[in-house]
């Protein structure tokens, strides 16, 4: 369009978990919906490099870009909600931007100079946060900006929003997102948390130029006028946030509170008194909500008590189950409660089974014995990452005799011999490294079930793991039934494992969950979600 890039911030206050990622991501499909090219990036204040090493009870998912960045799970909804790719431009921490000014002053870039948070610091976060707008032709970048004003971790970045909103002028607005929570007890709707959370965020010298309020019920239009007299903003400019049915549900809700005109309006910029394009957006809603039958998928996983772990896998089943008129529940199950005499039990009932991704022994024995009934019993099954390894494992053992089949790391110390049927790829590959991370090439099997559900011979998916198929041991596989229907091409290493003569067994090293979107459901979970609705039915 040949405007300037504008930026829009979105900051938080009061409490965590407010929904600055849903907001963000439906802004950004509203303004999309109106033409315009829009990107998010996410600025998150903990001292990791990224959220690589953390375990998902801490942080939940691990999204993994096209590029091989490890970031934060927000950028997960960025993606479904546009259907367009991130990278590592799109999520920074306060450990990156440590880390790049240390190595600037080991390098000398400072002439000698004292390194302090002003101005190095903030330069550097407001060079990352530029990076995409210099870069790329995007009309819009909004950055959102984790935790809540008021904690240390935040102020350099709040401090650098002020910077910018004084450099910017017109070419920047602050959203803040605060709660207004009713108290039951006295029958109504508090503005007070709202207006200290301005009231901080006004002490670091940033006007919030809009406020999303997060609400349980309804805001009138007396409160939305007390709430823009005592916190300094237009009355239009105070936006609604009521609980949603579903996180898809946002954008409509946002477009209803014309949160991308209002925006526009700060920008300085003309609005189409049209609505944006959500025509897409209301047929997948429609579908998603009236669905015609339902099924019940198990994910076995061991991080099942914060489902935010498994949360790009969770999204990939509903956009599936729209796609396929179906809505998909999951009964989730954890790997430790699953033995050889409890999993017909565990698993009676169910149309699917998903083993999910993961690292380290924990578990194993129960996706295993999850996997071997799936097959056994010819249930529709499909494993990611982890969960194809545990599959070929189990194959090893219960089909080609190979008592001792494991990985070279779990079974390191074991006191019997270890046959490695999944070897470290640094060992096996001397790749150099001890993880494949991000998107690599597959060459599908002509005819195979994989060929079948991608409907293409060659395609791309985004990997994040340390182990790889032992070769050696491929011939003995597909001479028992266990065919290699995914090969990359660059380094033989097998991506797609399948069972030929089972209704619908599939195992993928790759993480099909961080492709799937609205407007592009991924096809291994349209397929695996239609053959659990036809095949898994009539097991039950």
């Amino acid at each position: 369009m040949g405007q300037k890039t504008k930026y829009i911030f979105v900051t938080g206050g009061v409490t965590s978990s407010l929904g600055k990622g849903i907001i963000s991501a439906s802004l950004a499909k509203l303004l999309q919906g109106r033409g315009h090219s829009v990107t998010i990036q996410k600025l998150d204040p903990y001292i990791n490099i990224d959220p690589g090493t953390l375990n998902p009870y801490e942080h939940g998912e691990c999204f993994v870009t096209e590029d091989g960045a490890e970031t934060d799970l927000d950028l997960g909804h960025y993606e479904r909600f546009l259907n367009i790719n991130t990278s590592q431009a799109n999520n920074i921490t306060t450990g990156r931007i440590y880390q790049n000014v240390i190595t600037k002053e080991r390098k000398g870039d400072f002439l000698g100079k004292t390194v302090q948070v002003i101005p190095h610091i903030t330069d550097e976060i407001k060079r990352c946060i530029k990076i995409l707008g210099n870069e790329h032709n995007y009309d819009f970048v909004i950055t959102e900006i984790g935790g809540t004003v008021g904690d240390i971790e935040s102020l350099p970045y709040v401090e650098a929003v002020r910077q910018l909103k004084w450099e910017m002028g017109n070419d920047c607005v602050v959203v803040h997102l605060t709660l207004v929570p009713y108290l039951a007890a006295a029958g109504e709707l508090k503005t007070k948390p709202t207006q200290h959370s301005v009231k901080a965020l006004l002490e670091l010298g940033v006007q919030p130029d809009i406020l999303v309020c997060r609400t349980e019920h309804k805001l009138t239009k007396d409160l939305k006028r007390k709430i823009a007299r005592f916190c300094n903003v237009n009355p239009e400019a105070v936006v609604e946030s009521i609980d949603a049915e579903t996180i898809y549900d946002v954008p409509l809700l946002m477009e209803e509170e014309k949160l991308d005109c209002v925006v526009m309006d700060k920008l300085g910029m003309s609005t189409d008194p049209k609505n944006a394009d959500l025509t897409q957006w209301h047929r997948f809603l429609d579908r998603h909500k009236n669905p015609e039958t339902t099924i019940k998928i198990g994910l076995v996983g061991k991080y099942i008590e914060l489902k935010d772990a498994y949360k790009s896998i969770v999204e990939s089943f509903v956009h599936a189950g729209a796609e396929n008129g179906t809505d998909v529940e999951i009964v989730w199950l954890h790997s430790e409660d699953i033995n050889d005499s409890n999993v017909a039990n565990q698993l009676s009932g169910l149309q699917g089974l998903l083993v999910a991704p993961g690292f380290g022994e924990r578990g194993i024995g129960g996706k295993i014995e999850a996997i071997k009934y799936a097959r056994e019993n010819g249930l529709p099954f499909l494993g990611i990452c982890l969960g194809m390894q545990c599959a070929v494992i189990e194959f090893a053992r219960n089909v080609l005799g190979l008592d001792g089949a494991h990985t070279t790391e779990i079974r390191e110390d074991a006191a019997e011999p270890v046959i490695a049927i999944m070897e470290d790829q640094k060992e096996i590959n001397k790749m150099g490294g001890t993880m494949r991370l991000g998107a690599y090439p597959c060459d599908l099997k002509e005819g195979s079930k994989a060929h079948q559900i991608y409907r293409h011979l060659e395609i791309s998916e985004r990997h994040r793991h340390r182990f790889e198929f032992n070769n050696k041991y491929l011939a003995d596989f597909e001479s028992k039934g266990m065919v290699a229907s995914g090969i990359n091409p660059d380094n033989q290493l097998v991506e797609v494992v399948e069972i030929p003569n089972h209704p619908w067994f599939v195992g993928v090293q790759f993480h099909p969950e961080y492709k799937s979107t609205v407007a592009e459901p991924h096809p291994l979970f349209v397929g695996f979600v239609k053959a659990a609705g036809e095949i898994g039915k009539s097991l039950v």
